[in-house]
């Protein structure tokens, strides 16, 4: 992509409240499958949403309103392959199924994420509220990817808030403990929580991205099933 095309590119994809966290060039090891040409890729771009730019957009579209089950993956899967399409990338999604794409492990190869004890990986810029969407994969190599020498923010985090902030004790140095979270959950029907996790909240990086009430809450009752 030349400078027109990124910038005409980036644009593109924050009319639908996406963004692109960065990318690598792919290698046997990455297991970044072939486009469907049968040609391999040699860029991968990681696509993803930080703030309320996908939220405010996502419910003005039709999947919103619809009644139809999984309304955002539906949009998500929607636009992005709209913009795929016009710039005639292949498009890999996290909520496909099989075969499973290891997009925790593209993300870190794009650069600025760390593991967080939420189980989730933070960003130096957006913290954890950096959510990943797609993966735009070209048989051209293309980029220089500056941000893969950007570490995450987590490992050299000393005071880790989002360990001592979550209620329910499920987050230690040792990990996440999903069971005794959604255990909580269940037991206190009325706990904030429930309209967006707290740890996550407490989370010093990123804070200008914090998800809106209405959008945590639509997570966490997905989280919850």
């Amino acid at each position: 992509m030349d400078i027109r095309t990124a910038t005409r590119f980036g644009k593109r994809l924050w009319t639908g409240g996406f963004l692109a966290f960065g990318g690598f060039h792919p290698e046997p090891a990455d297991s970044v499958p072939d486009l469907e040409c049968g040609r391999p890729a040699r860029t991968l771009l990681v696509i993803g949403n930080a703030g309320a730019a996908m939220w405010t957009a996502f419910q003005q579209a039709p999947e919103a309103r619809d009644g139809v089950a999984d309304p955002l993956d539906r949009y998500t899967r929607r636009v992005l392959l709209e913009v795929a399409h016009e710039f005639s990338l292949g498009a890999l999604f996290p909520f496909d199924g099989a075969p499973w794409f290891p997009f925790a492990e593209w993300a870190r190869k794009a650069g600025g994420f760390s593991p967080s004890p939420m189980g989730l990986l933070a960003h130096h810029r957006y913290g954890p509220w950096a959510g990943f969407r797609a993966a735009f994969i070209s048989t051209d190599r293309s980029g220089t990817f500056a941000a893969q020498a950007l570490p995450g923010p987590c490992t050299s985090c000393t005071k880790k808030p989002c360990i001592t902030t979550c209620p329910a004790g499920a987050l230690s140095l040792s990990g996440y403990d999903v069971p005794l979270c959604r255990g909580y959950l269940a037991a206190n029907p009325d706990a904030s929580c429930h309209r967006g996790c707290l740890a996550r909240r407490a989370c010093p990086v990123g804070t200008d991205f914090n998800q809106p009430d209405e959008m945590a809450a639509f997570h966490m009752r997905a989280f919850l099933g």
